[in-house]
This record gives C-alpha cells, structure tokens and sequence, in this order.
C-alpha cells in the first residue's frame, strides 16, 4: 500500500518564491515523518515534486504550492479552503495560493498539517487496502470528491 503526496510550485529560472520554497522544507519533515510514523503499517509514502512553468502558474496561480494526498488536495483532507494573497518577485502580478483551516491563513503549509492530512488518507487507504482512486471500485465512494 501506498500514501501519494504531490506537491506543485512554480519555478521559474531556477527559482521559486520564498513561500513555496519553505513548504518542501516543510514538506520533507512531514514526508519524513510519516515514512517513520507508517512504515509498521507497511505503507510507502511516494513523493512528487512537480515544476509549473510561468505560463501554468499565470493561467492559474493557486495550483502553486498545492499539496495532492492521494490525488486529493491537503485543505479537503482537512476540512479547509483556498485562498490567495501578494507574494514577491518571482510570482509577478499574480497573488499565490494560501490555506485555511480552522480559521487560520496559512502562506506556507506547516508539517504538522500535512503529517496530519497524510494520516487522515492513510487511514482510508489501510481501511480499504488500497490507494484512493486506485482502482475503479473506489469511484462513487466519496474518495475521489
């Protein structure tokens, strides 16, 4: 069994914004954690890193410094939503991706949030022995949105 974590951000000439950049420190702390935390369940944590050109990033910023558990965004694991606010340099004009949960704003997804999103979907994925979406019986459960 397996837990998928993508993560998304922009990168443009070798560079991304300070937000995005402190998220996969965040990221590889969570991933670290959960590997630990999940390894007696036999479950492996696989991370992508996925790299949005500018003109991804322009037709819509808030797939930025996204965080897909299980092909499902960290803020529904989590009972949050998205948001938007300025940013810096290397984003433009365009304001980038935040999240809210439980009333509070976050510019940078702490590893707390997502150890505790990536636990919420390793739960279904032990309950139901496979990964969401895995396969096409999971379709209609509720799983996939």
């Amino acid at each position: 069994m397996a837990l998928s974590i993508k993560w998304q951000r922009l990168v443009e000439e070798s560079e991304t914004c300070s937000r995005c950049s402190s998220t996969e420190d965040e990221l590889e702390d969570a991933v670290q954690n959960l590997e630990e935390s999940l390894s007696a369940l036999d479950v492996d944590v696989e991370l992508e890193k996925e790299e949005l050109t500018k003109s991804e990033f322009e037709q819509n910023p808030t797939e930025s410094n996204l965080i897909l558990i299980n092909e499902k965004p960290l803020e529904d694991w989590l009972g949050g939503e998205v948001g938007q606010s300025e940013c810096c340099d290397v984003c433009g004009d365009e304001d980038c991706r935040t999240v809210t949960i439980n009333g509070k704003e976050y510019e940078v997804i702490p590893a707390d949030l997502i150890v505790k999103a990536g636990l919420t979907a390793a739960s279904q994925t032990v309950k139901t022995g496979s990964s969401c979406c895995s396969n096409s019986s999971d379709e209609g459960s509720g799983c996939c949105g």
